[in-house]
């Protein structure tokens, strides 16, 4: 399997990402045990794929750790150049605090040590707390921490706009930002995505499939219980569609979308996936990979092979336009953290 052109996006000059990158919240442990025997092999079909770009953090248990072995197995089978092939994007989640260099460095070596490399791709930076205003002080350590080489690229996770300008108001290099978009969560279209376009910041999304609701096998089903959803995602999803609109209307989404994916020969899933990588700020979105459990890497390529017309749009609307306002609701961005 090989992808097309269009999977790929030159982020930086110096950056080419895959624009579906391979999630690794799915082995924190909140989604069932991953065995590290089979999790690595697995991480080898991803890339033999083109599927190259991880997505993980510090927080979710081994996942640095399972960078830092897989790009160890990778240079003994496929050679030290091989390794340009990789790209992982940690992140730093720090509880609110008096932060100085010294602090922010450690935090940085620990990631370096763990993924094995000498310097991080990219850093997304996560803050709880807008009134602890310390987040400027870590983000200017961390921009010390680029200019010494060990970051190459500094981004953001969940920052809402007005926070995001207040960061490149201090000349801090921001290169893409994380945050929720799907189907269910348009929040970015309201302020965030023009916002980023401006300033030349890309969106990296997540929740663009709710957790695996957006399939076909949730498709014509009862609404599920709290102990049905077996996984974190799963039940933080099965929220936000409650706020949306909640199941009667999400069967009617699942159904449009359905259609269109039949018109076209492809998943709900990979119609849900290309209209958020259809948006102009997004550079990617995340697919969580259940390492060793349940791949779905045939699947993730057909996003590649389809386009959406206007037609599909049209009837995506027609259900949108039903959904309540969750800007309103919620707030920008990352809101739904720090309420």
């Amino acid at each position: 399997m090989s992808l097309p052109e269009s999977a790929r996006l030159q982020l930086t000059p110096d950056l080419n990402l895959c624009r579906i990158l391979n999630g690794m919240w799915q082995v924190s442990g909140a989604h069932g045990s991953i065995d590290r025997q089979k999790a690595i092999p697995a991480m080898f079909a991803y890339l033999d794929a083109g599927f190259t770009t991880w997505d993980l953090a510090d927080h979710y248990g081994p996942a640095e750790d399972f960078i830092g072995e897989f790009r160890r197995q990778w240079v003994a089978q496929r050679g030290e150049a091989a390794l340009a092939q990789i790209q992982a994007f940690t992140k730093w989640v720090p509880r609110p605090g008096r932060m100085t260099r010294q602090i922010v460095e450690d935090n940085i070596n620990i990631s370096l040590r763990r993924m094995d490399v000498s310097s991080l791709d990219m850093m997304q930076f996560h803050w709880w707390e807008y009134g602890d205003s310390n987040y400027l002080d870590a983000l200017k350590y961390m921009a010390e921490l680029q200019a010494a080489g060990k970051i190459k690229h500094l981004a953001l996770t969940n920052f809402d706009t007005e926070h995001l300008q207040i960061i490149l108001e201090q000349g801090i290099p921001i290169v893409s930002n994380q945050v929720q978009f799907s189907l269910i969560d348009r929040r970015p279209e309201v302020a965030m995505a023009s916002f980023c376009e401006q300033h030349g910041v890309k969106l990296l999304a997540y929740g663009s499939l709710c957790g695996g609701l957006l399939s076909e096998r949730y498709l014509k089903s009862t609404e599920p219980g709290r102990w049905d959803l077996d996984t974190a995602s799963l039940r933080k999803y099965k929220n936000m569609i409650d706020a949306w609109g909640g199941w009667s209307l999400f069967q009617t989404l699942l159904q449009t979308l359905d259609s269109i994916a039949q018109k076209h020969q492809v998943s709900i899933a990979n119609v849900a996936v290309r209209f958020v990588l259809d948006r102009a700020a997004v550079a990617g979105v995340i697919i969580g990979a259940r390492l060793g459990i349940k791949e779905h890497v045939a699947d993730n390529a057909d996003v590649f092979g389809f386009s959406l017309d206007n037609q599909d749009y049209e009837a995506i609307e027609a259900v949108s336009s039903q959904s309540r306002n969750l800007f309103q609701l919620i707030g920008d961005c990352g809101d739904e953290y720090r309420r």
